[in-house]
């Protein structure tokens, strides 16, 4: 089966809203085992809109369409895709009914125009609730072809096509595709399809792709299958051969930030932990703080940028300062026991770094981890701009963690 997405909102198209509709419909669809082949956004124009409506119901066998279902002048989307289907559009009183309800419940009357929002078919039409807005959404079936009409706001949008969207298209697919999304840190991407190229040579299902992100590599491992234990037993057998290959740079099968492995390990063995940063500026910190439970082992989050706030929260030695600079394994290592020692955590980190824009030395960093077995220290060599570096020194303080947690009883 065949599907395309069709994004309307001229605010789309000249870049004033991030389309993020078309992002969570097209990953939601390779699992239900449809493939989406084009993506378009079109404005509220209405001749423009008609071509794009036309195109994609001839080459497409399902066309989801997002936004223009509103009552003003320029939401369009529903009387062009009838009207290209040869749908009339009639007026629905218990869909107006459930508009008035709704506008009650803000303490408001609809106003006239809002009656537009309760057309639909009489025929070939399926309406679908909105409980979050006041435009219902609606699938259109017809000559084998189907549409599907959705609001705009991601908040309204989401769980219609997760509640009644995802349910439709599975049904009529009539097969499914099941991923696990393995997360690999510490090799490159040419390194991983190098290394597996046997892998991706002679699998048909499952398949195996790859997928770039700042310092890390994704896996998508994908098998079609009829029932969820046939899946399973289709992937099982794949995944476990990376993993024989690559040992623990694979950090997760599930699609797991590396944040939010080392969160459930910490709140698995009861540990706690505390941050000490000086060029990543509290980026560190936000990766556990920004998980709720978080509360449950993170103490303490110190942002030490000057030397003379790494002498008086950590204990920095003034001579390790002027013996060896902020940026050392020396300074990485007395913050991160400082940082423990003070905070009474099982568990601190620590980084220290150039990350630029100027200096012959940007890109050097080090990061640490103090636990009771001693201070941990490593020494990077990144590249890219200061954002890109700051991030880097991020992944790498997660992974050290992340690797001393898995080893430790």
């Amino acid at each position: 089966m065949i599907a395309e997405i069709v994004c309307v909102g001229t605010e789309l198209l000249m870049g004033q809203i991030l389309n993020t509709n078309a992002q969570f419909m097209a990953e939601k669809l390779a699992p239900l085992g449809v493939d989406l082949y084009r993506q378009q956004v079109v404005g509220d124009n209405p001749r423009r809109l008609t071509e794009a409506v036309l195109t994609a119901l001839e080459r497409s066998d399902v066309v989801l369409f997002s936004g223009g279902l509103g009552p003003t002048e320029d939401d369009l989307t529903k009387e062009t895709v009838a009207a290209a289907m040869g749908l009339e559009l009639v007026f629905h009183p218990a869909e107006w009914e459930r508009i008035e309800e709704r506008f009650r419940g803000f303490g408001r009357k609809p106003a006239p125009n809002n009656k537009k929002q309760a057309m639909f078919p009489a025929a070939h039409c399926t309406i679908l609730p909105n409980p979050r807005g006041t435009a219902p959404g609606c699938l259109l079936e017809k000559d084998g072809k189907a549409a599907v009409l959705m609001p705009g706001p991601p908040r309204e949008l989401r769980p219609m096509f997760t509640d009644y969207v995802m349910p439709y298209l599975e049904k009529r697919s009539g097969h499914r595709l099941y991923t696990h999304m393995l997360r690999i840190f510490g090799k490159g991407e040419s390194d991983v399809e190098f290394e597996l190229k046997d892998l991706f040579d002679s699998q048909s299902n499952p398949t195996l792709a790859t997928y770039c992100e700042t310092g890390e590599v994704k896996l998508r491992i994908t098998a079609q299958a009829g029932t969820d234990a046939e899946g399973e037993a289709l992937l099982s057998p794949v995944i476990r051969e990376v993993e024989r290959r690559f040992g623990d740079v694979v950090y997760s099968e599930n699609d797991e930030e590396l944040a939010a492995v080392c969160h459930r390990l910490l709140l698995e063995k009861g540990a706690t932990l505390s941050c000490a940063e000086s060029c990543t500026g509290g980026l560190l910190s936000s990766a556990f703080v920004d998980m709720g439970g978080s509360s449950a082992y993170f103490v303490e989050g110190d942002v030490t940028y000057a030397n003379e706030a790494k002498m008086a929260s950590l204990g920095v030695k003034a001579e390790t300062l002027d013996a060896f600079t902020a940026v050392s394994r020396e300074c990485a290592e007395e913050m991160a026991a400082g940082m423990r020692r003070k905070a009474g955590t099982d568990y601190a980190l620590a980084t220290t770094g150039y990350a630029g824009p100027d200096g012959d030395e940007v890109g050097l960093v080090f990061v640490a981890l103090a636990s009771a077995e001693g201070v941990a220290v490593k020494e990077l060599h990144l590249t890219g701009d200061r954002n890109r570096i700051r991030r880097l020194a991020v992944l790498h303080a997660l992974d050290l963690l992340r690797r001393k947690l898995c080893t430790s009883r």
